[in-house]
């Protein structure tokens, strides 16, 4: 058993989540607010290690609620524990878990200890299965996916997904090395790809959200 777990995220049409340069500012104001409802409705929000090393997100509700009980569970996945000690993840706006692997070193992971949760979950790093079922073994029945680009794709290859929810800008940036939706090593065969299904779409201010079901996934 694992949490329902919705990924979301905002793109330019021609599917980048950040420039080459790391700039991630697509989505406009209302798409926000949206951002922050989903995360009000979950009980948990994840995202890698490179989210916060490049954003630094506070991953919480305040454009829609300055009530920090709204704020969900913070989750970051951090297999050797490089998460900063003044990101701010770390704040005392929600608490966190910072998932690591058995090869973290020791002195990282005592330091995190002190500002948040840690859990150890695979050998050399993640194991994303494990670290869902440890999630829902902690009551966590909802969470919401926010990437990045390579967590995303570890999680969709692993079945770990329920729904995709994107918000399309009407904007394109290019770059061969301009982050997409899902990066990692990805599928060889189309007849691999992890299938969706259209659940609703709707124009938001300037932008148009899609949102989707995954039909091929474990759970």
């Amino acid at each position: 058993m694992r949490p329902h777990v919705i990924l979301n995220a905002a793109m330019t049409l021609d599917g980048k989540i950040a420039t080459r340069t790391g700039s991630s500012e697509i989505s406009g104001p209302e798409d926000l607010k949206r951002v922050h409802q989903i995360r009000k409705e979950n009980e948990a929000i994840m995202v890698g290690i490179n989210t916060v090393m490049v954003d630094d997100p506070r991953l919480t509700v305040h454009k829609i609620s300055s009530t920090k009980s709204d704020n969900p569970l913070r989750v970051v996945v951090d297999s050797q524990a490089r998460t900063p000690g003044d990101a701010r993840i770390l704040n005392n706006d929600a608490p966190t878990i910072i998932a690591v692997s058995k090869k973290a070193p020791s002195e990282n992971v005592e330091n995190l200890k002190e500002k948040a949760e840690v859990i150890f979950c695979g050998e050399d790093k993640v194991d994303l299965v494990d670290l869902m079922e440890k999630l829902k073994i902690k009551g966590i029945n909802s969470l919401m996916l926010e990437g990045g680009a390579t967590l995303n794709f570890s999680m969709l290859k692993h079945g770990l997904v329920d729904e995709v929810r994107v918000c399309i800008a009407p904007m394109i940036v290019g770059g061969s090395k301009a982050r997409t939706l899902v990066d990692g090593e990805g599928f060889d065969y189309m007849k691999d790809a992890v299938k969706l299904e259209l659940k609703k779409s709707y124009v938001l201010d300037k932008d148009f959200i899609l949102e989707y079901f995954v039909l091929n996934n474990d759970k």
